[in-house]
């Protein structure tokens, strides 16, 4: 594994609160978004685009790119925000998501934004469709990797447990999946709707290989990513333990902030808590 130092983690924290602070403000602008699970990936996502994968903003379509597939898309905002900041299109383009003509949708769309590998809305789709590209790329001597973020809502859908069976049985090491387990879907709480325990020993029979993070810690996720580039019989699920609506006291394990968009009192109040986490007066 690739040692992390305390300075580059403290970079990535900073990045993860950035990613944070901008997916509410544009949320907010839009008048429309889903901020809780956008918060509760945040680190995910800085540690993949910012550290982790292969990738070129200045050719999205580089043969030898890792992908990524945002299966829960409804969390585009964060999604959104690492793009522009690692330079796939403008900062100012997320400014006019939500206008006519914008490229940014609500759900992720691979046609019109650069940087998107799959088109999301329906959920449980991601890892089906990552399953087929990890495959398609060790057919063809490739040796990219396939990034899937799911939610834990999802894994309620049957297609979910149908794309890890077809990931097992072909020995899809170079696919790992990676579960936002935040434990809150649209309505309720994940335990009361549908529970999904025991989870682990439910990816360990379709022989996956598992590992359980806590989701905000850096090291942790980085070093899960590491260790699923040392399996090669079987693919992964890194099964990150999160807080929906992190960094946000009001949003914070609340189903309200699925998909709710805050006022502009609340705005302010999201925007002094997560200025006061960087460090910022």
């Amino acid at each position: 594994m690739n040692y992390l130092s305390e300075a580059r983690i403290l970079e990535l924290e900073e990045i993860a609160r950035q990613i944070r602070v901008e997916s509410i403000r544009i949320i907010h602008r839009r008048g429309s978004g889903h901020p809780g699970g956008a918060l509760s990936a945040a680190e995910i996502i800085a540690v993949l685009f910012f550290d982790k994968m292969k990738h070129d903003p200045t050719n999205p379509q580089w043969e030898d790119r890792d992908r990524f597939f945002l299966s829960k898309g409804h969390a585009s905002a964060a999604l959104y925000v690492a793009l522009a900041k690692t330079g796939y299109f403008p900062a100012e383009d997320l400014l006019n998501w939500g206008e006519l003509n914008c490229h940014l949708q609500g759900h992720p769309d691979r046609v019109k934004t650069p940087g998107v590998e799959m088109s999301a809305g329906p959920l449980g789709h991601g890892l089906a469709v990552g399953a087929g590209v990890a495959m398609a790329a060790r057919m063809n001597k490739k040796r990219c990797r396939t990034y899937v973020m799911l939610g834990d809502g999802e894994m309620q859908a049957g297609i979910i447990w149908e794309a890890a069976n077809v990931a097992s049985k072909y020995h899809l090491a170079n696919l790992v999946a990676i579960l936002d387990y935040n434990d809150v879907q649209l309505d309720g709480s994940v335990h009361d709707i549908m529970p999904l325990e025991p989870l682990a020993d439910k990816w360990r029979a379709f022989n996956w290989h598992v590992i359980e993070i806590n989701g905000h810690n850096i090291r942790q996720v980085r070093d899960a990513l590491d260790l699923a580039e040392e399996v090669h019989s079987q693919p992964t699920i890194i099964i990150a333990h999160t807080t929906k609506g992190k960094g946000v006291s009001y949003m914070e394990n609340s189903s309200k902030w699925h998909g709710a968009v805050p006022t502009a009192e609340q705005l302010d109040i999201a925007m002094r808590e997560l200025n006061e986490a960087g460090g910022a007066k």
